[in-house]
């Protein structure tokens, strides 16, 4: 007798080997959960609506042949055919019905999670891809994210959600050019509890300058309201750069602080079909920094944790990408999520050439290059260095 499939899985749960069940963001937050909140880095609680589950509600509903047959003839050179091909994928899950034991084990979790946070409690329902983090693979920005949401029906509603957005048409299209099978990747779902950074800030932070690659700085950008507005570039947020050498050593290494315009924020909705809504910042909070110079450190601090935690896991250096949030009723600063900074972690121990070539005052070549060293670098950007002399 075959077990039975896992349809939920608490972070305290999964971890980085749990990548084919749970999805990238599911298996990081997990792995954090786990081994790096013991060591006094905030991290909501929540769970994970597993591949099987997905699974589950496609078999349940028989979609496989159908989602087959639409995507049959797809033509990569036509918008409209993508969109009309992307469009009819999403309606068939849409329209499908959660199987029931399914439906009873994310209830259950739910309820679970409101007994630790309060009934109905607030959550993020997120999107998890069983590809995501693959080398070659970067599925950032192409599934749904669901905010605010409270309740079971509201909960099973925006999964149902999640599930259809691996057929959006960005999803559909990225697949096809990668090689990638559509019916060997899965969606999980991520559900988290929610940080009321819509009264208070949220933003992103990353281990490494990602303009140079230079990797001994952090870079965090901040903004009022709810993360998403900085994650899909809505806001233009303040900057802070911290320098990690010596933050290690205790010293506050604050470089260089920047004001943002930010001129919008992203809060909670009250009433009608949208549980959140977009509304203009003061001009005086806008001439403001968002966080304090504590709580830049505190950011820093466990952003160089996360980072080597990562590195000595996958025992090469692991620049990161991080969400935070900061809880405007508690005051906490949260991470909510991190994955690897891909760009250019895949450059590690390479060197950034500068490069400026001119004859007579007039500027002939000019840029920047990657290369292992100064021959190699400019090597990327002359084919045959002995030709410099013909300038």
């Amino acid at each position: 007798m075959s077990p039975k499939p896992s349809f939920i899985r608490f972070l305290k749960e999964i971890g980085l080997a749990d990548l084919s069940l749970v999805g990238g963001k599911n298996a990081s937050l997990g792995e954090m959960y786990r081994n790096l909140k013991p060591k006094g880095i905030n991290i909501p609680n929540g769970f994970a609506i597993t591949a099987d589950g997905y699974w589950r509600f496609i078999k349940h509903n028989k979609l496989q042949p159908k989602l087959k047959n639409v995507l049959k003839g797809l033509n990569l050179n036509s918008v409209k055919n993508i969109s009309s091909r992307g469009y009819k994928a999403r309606q068939l899950i849409l329209k499908g019905e959660m199987p029931n034991d399914l439906k009873q084990d994310i209830i259950s979790a739910y309820k679970k999670l409101s007994k630790e946070y309060g009934a109905n409690t607030d959550v993020a329902v997120r999107s998890s891809a069983t590809a995501e983090d693959l080398p070659g693979a970067s599925f950032a920005g192409q599934f749904e994210t669901y905010l605010n949401i409270k309740g079971e029906y509201a909960l099973l509603e925006a999964a149902q959600k999640c599930f259809a957005s691996l057929f959006t048409d960005r999803a559909i299209v990225y697949r096809e050019e990668k090689g990638f099978k559509h019916f060997k990747i899965a969606l999980s779902v991520n559900v988290q509890k929610m940080v009321r950074s819509d009264k208070a800030s949220a933003g992103v932070m990353f281990t490494i300058d990602t303009e140079s690659g230079f990797k001994n700085v952090v870079l965090i950008n901040a903004s009022y309201g709810l993360g998403e507005s900085v994650v899909q570039g809505k806001v233009n947020p303040d900057q802070y750069y911290i320098f990690k050498p010596t933050l290690k050593k205790g010293y506050k290494s604050i470089i260089s602080k920047k004001i943002g315009q930010k001129k919008n924020k992203i809060i909670y909705s009250v009433g009608g079909g949208a549980t959140v809504r977009t509304v203009f910042v003061s001009n005086e909070e806008q001439k403001k920094f968002v966080l304090t110079d504590k709580e830049i450190l505190q950011l820093s601090k466990w952003g160089a944790v996360i980072e080597e935690y990562y590195t000595k896991k996958r025992k090469k250096w692991q620049p990161q990408d991080i969400e935070w949030a900061k809880d405007g009723v508690s005051g906490e600063l949260y991470i909510v999520q991190a994955r690897p900074e891909t760009i250019h972690a895949l450059s590690e121990g390479n060197v950034l050439i500068e490069y400026r070539l001119e004859k007579r005052g007039k500027v002939l070549i000019s840029g920047m290059s990657v290369g292992n060293k100064i021959g190699q670098g400019l090597a990327n950007v002359i084919p045959d260095i002995s030709d410099i002399h013909n300038f």
